[in-house]
């Protein structure tokens, strides 16, 4: 019998072919199926999602793309603010905006407890990590589409364009926290010596934001229709966590379960008690915050990487 020919399949990293005078076999990830000779076909498309996973690897080329994961936020932050009049005020306008609107009409007409702290600077707060939030989700739940000239023409880690989005969308709340400072200064009000556990509350809520990107991001790509809802959910988002009100409007009972669900509303609680009450976080419910972002944190991953080698076929 004559050596069989090697051919490659184009845009498919996951099976080879073998072209035998008789028949053509493909193989690749235990599935191998065969055509007369001289029909060449492609893997089957359950292939696309039969990638073994290794995160060694994935984080090996995550950290040597760093450079571009740079380059990619430079570039989002100049587009977005370029020959724009206020500039990175824009960051400062929507936090701000939602401040102002709370304070007239959810401080008089629901009588919302603060403990003592004025309603403006309860409220926002909790806006600052809410913005960032819904920013991190909204843009990198589209930013594989976005960048769909550079996905389809440059090999690199794909997890890159979320991870950008996330980057972006912080530097938007470090911009945002400059009015935190002036209201702050205004009330005389000052940050209490429990704003140590701040760095804690800003990892598991990046760890919630990012697992999330990453699963919404992938499964956009295959069902377009989710791009439509991402900002509905982040609006509706906003009215089930408590950033308008106190976390005590959640009946007690329902804690555990919605602390679970909700990541969001453990963390935004967190940040008003250790920045303006001096008190340690609610230990179990930041516990459930923090496993509850860390499952969503290895799910969007592996869900990612499962379906990444489908990106360019489907997009």
């Amino acid at each position: 019998m004559k050596n069989p020919k090697v051919a490659a399949v184009t845009g498919h990293n996951v099976g080879f072919c073998l072209e035998f005078p008789s028949r053509t076999m493909i193989v690749g990830a235990g599935v191998t199926t065969t055509s007369p000779t001289g029909q060449l076909q492609e893997p089957p498309a359950a292939l696309r999602f039969r990638r073994q996973l290794r995160f060694d690897t994935a984080m090996s080329e995550l950290w040597q793309a760093r450079g571009l994961v740079r380059t990619l936020a430079e570039r989002d932050l100049r587009v977005r603010y370029k020959r724009t009049f206020l500039g990175v005020g824009w960051a400062v306008i929507n936090p701000v905006l939602f401040m102002v609107v709370f304070t007239f009409f959810f401080q008089k007409s629901a009588h919302i407890v603060t403990g003592g702290v004025p309603y403006a600077l309860f409220a926002y707060i909790a806006l600052v990590p809410w913005s960032f939030f819904a920013q991190a989700t909204s843009a990198g739940s589209a930013s594989l589409l976005s960048n769909m000239s550079l996905l389809n023409k440059v090999y690199c880690p794909r997890e890159v364009f979320p991870i950008t989005a996330i980057i972006t969308a912080g530097f938007d709340a470090l911009v945002a926290s400059a009015v935190l400072v002036m209201l702050f200064i205004a009330y005389g009000y000052p940050p209490a010596t429990a704003t140590v556990w701040v760095p804690l509350l800003v990892i598991i809520e990046v760890a919630f934001a990012l697992g999330l990107t990453l699963f919404m991001c992938s499964t956009l790509i295959y069902l377009r229709d989710l791009r439509y809802a991402v900002p509905l959910i982040v609006q509706l988002g906003m009215f089930i966590s408590p950033v308008a009100y106190s976390i005590t409007a959640i009946p007690r009972g329902l804690r555990p379960y919605y602390d679970v669900l909700n990541p969001m509303g453990p963390i935004l609680d967190s940040f008003r008690r250790t920045v303006l009450h001096n008190l340690a976080p609610d230990g179990t419910a930041l516990a459930l915050a923090g496993a509850a972002s860390a499952v969503w944190l290895v799910g969007g991953y592996s869900v990612f990487k499962r379906l990444e080698t489908g990106f360019a076929d489907f997009a």
